[in-house]
């Protein structure tokens, strides 16, 4: 076989070989996921660096927008405060995330859909605030529709809030 491979190929090659296909699995997945976010910020202009590799990662990893105060426990001493706001706001600015408010004026941050750039965010969809577990999910499928609004105004964002209980919460109370 004249096939060329890489150092990867013999790793997993290896784990295979003892018999791990959950561990090659599980490496395998890591590796895209971390060539997807390298993808991500070179096409959004940005530099690879730890703080934005970790941001990413907690919030590819959350199923509901996830607040500052939180990124900043998870993420501990790897980066300060500024550090992180600075890597948020680039975030926001490029399209890769968006930002909702909580009911207490908490700024929340999700990864926006794949469609999204610095041009133009399409998140335009209802955020759901749970008032039992406090998480804000994104309800991509349930789209806001935009209002007609008087001559001279110009719809710059659309932002809606539902409130209630989640799925996870309405299950744990039957």
């Amino acid at each position: 076989m004249n096939r060329t491979h890489s150092a990867n190929e013999d790793y997993l090659n290896a784990i295979n070989d003892f018999g791990l296909q959950g561990i090659n699995v599980y490496f395998c997945l890591a590796m895209d996921k971390a060539t997807h976010f390298d993808d991500l910020l070179v096409k959004s202009g940005l530099k690879r660096t730890s703080a934005r590799l970790q941001v990413l990662e907690i919030l590819s990893n959350k199923n509901s927008a996830t607040s500052q105060p939180y990124l900043e426990q998870v993420m501990g001493k790897d980066a300060d405060r500024v550090t992180l706001y600075r890597v948020l706001q680039a975030f926001e600015e490029k399209g890769i995330i968006h930002k909702v408010l909580d009911s207490h004026g908490t700024a929340n941050y999700a990864l926006c859909a794949d469609g999204c750039n610095a041009q133009h965010h399409q998140d335009e969809h209802v955020h759901f605030d749970c008032n039992r577990c406090h998480k804000i999910y994104c309800l991509e499928s349930v789209k806001i529709p935009v209002p007609k609004v008087p001559s001279g105004f110009k719809i710059g964002h659309l932002n809606l809030i539902a409130t209630g209980t989640c799925a996870a919460c309405a299950e744990q109370s039957n």
